[in-house]
Formats: C-alpha cells, structure tokens, sequence
C-alpha cells in the first residue's frame, strides 16, 4: 500500500492543458484485510495533496503533497509532506500519467483515478495558508514564508487541511472532506481527520467572507472553541 501511495503522487498531463487537473479525483482500493480504501487528490493551480482513507470508518491513513510543475510531459512535485516517509520532504519526485477529461491513469500501475469535480462551483477553490488570528479584537498575523504552515486546498466540493514544518519535516495532522458556500455560511463535513477519529461525519458551518482577497473564517472548533482565522491564497 505504501508503496502505491507513493507512486501516485505526481501526475503527467497527455495532451490537455494543466489548469484542466485542477479540481478533485478519487480512486478506490481493499486494504489487507479487505476494507475499502479511498483515495482523493485535489489538485489547485500550483499545489495538490492525496489522502487515503477508510471510506467506512473514516480512519486516517496516509497523505503527502505539496507543489507540483509541468514541463513537456513530466509533472514534477516538490513534497512538503509525507506521513509515510518524511525523508522525502524537500525531495522532486517526476512520474508519468496518461489523463483524458474525467480520469487519470497510472502509467505502469493498475490505479486510476475519476474525477469528482474541476474546481466548480468553488467559491473558495485554491489552496491557502493561515495568515492570522484575531483574539480579542487583535490581529495577530503570521509569516507565511516560515517552515511551519498550516496549509487549507480546496477544490469545487472537497477541502483539506494539513498543519507541517518543511524544516523539520514534521507532519501535526489534517482533516479533510467535502464542503459548501452558501451565502456567507461555510460548511465542512468531515470525512477523515488524523488526530481524533470521532470527528469523522461531522458536519460544521462557519461565517466565511473575503476581504481584499484574504479568507475571514470564523466559527467554533470541532473542539466547540470560538475562533476567527485569516487566510491568503498561496502564490
């Protein structure tokens, strides 16, 4: 499994343009022991993360990501995190795909994967950092350009968060699932999270909104704690 994992990190675009990956893509597995395992990568413009998770219980399995680049027909990603292997942060990892419109297959593998949107309706579609906190009516900003992120990718339904240090190459975890906009309502259901698997099949609404292009997310925790983050796209 790990194996597997690995190998369907990056992704090589045959004859379609890189933007058209962008979006979310599932594909289904049986671990050992015979549970069904999924698979989702959301890809946005310059940054993409893969989670595999049991689909029935939500346990947490696996997840790496980070920056990825297209060059003739070699997708190259720069991984920023890896729960498997973290000697492989700061490594480029190149690997071949063959991807028509809804789904991308791995050259010399039996995975393919469909895809679950392209980045619609997406009203929060990209992937974020969190920028700052307000407490007690400060804000409190943070440099994004630090090793230690707490990075959010958002496709057109799916969502992931995932808190890691590019420096010491530590994973603190990441919860992720599907989510909606509805006015200024943001809404979560949580399909995994790696720390406390109790959350799974939650659902949470949050007061969104953007300012100047940043994400004003507030709300109370899956722990039932006020808060209010600023996030900014990540360029």
């Amino acid at each position: 499994m790990k194996k597997t994992v690995l190998l369907i990190c990056i992704f090589f675009s045959y004859g379609i343009k890189a933007q058209n990956i962008v979006g979310a893509w599932e594909s289904f597995s049986t671990s050992e022991n015979g549970d069904k395992l999924k698979t989702v990568v959301i890809f946005s413009k310059d940054y993409q993360v893969l989670t595999t998770y049991n689909e029935a219980t939500g346990e947490f399995i696996h997840t790496n990501g980070g920056s990825w680049t297209l060059e003739g027909n070699i997708m190259t990603e720069k991984i920023e995190f890896h729960t498997d292997n973290n000697e492989l942060v700061g490594n480029k990892i190149s690997f071949k795909v063959i991807i028509t419109d809804n789904s991308i297959e791995i050259v010399d593998n039996d995975m393919k994967f469909d895809r679950i949107d392209d980045g619609e309706p997406g009203s929060l579609q990209g992937a974020w950092l969190m920028s700052g906190r307000i407490r007690d009516g400060i804000t409190q900003l943070r440099d994004t350009s630090r090793p230690r992120k707490t990075m959010k990718i958002l496709s057109g339904t799916r969502f992931q968060w995932i808190a890691y240090n590019t420096e010491t190459k530590q994973f603190m975890g990441c919860g992720g699932g599907t989510y909606t906009t509805n006015n200024n309502t943001y809404t979560e259901n949580i399909a995994f999270f790696s720390k406390d698997n109790s959350k799974v099949g939650l659902s949470l609404d949050f007061n969104y909104e953007l300012i100047n292009g940043k994400w004003h997310h507030s709300g109370n925790s899956s722990k039932g704690d006020p808060f209010y983050e600023i996030w900014s796209i990540r360029e």
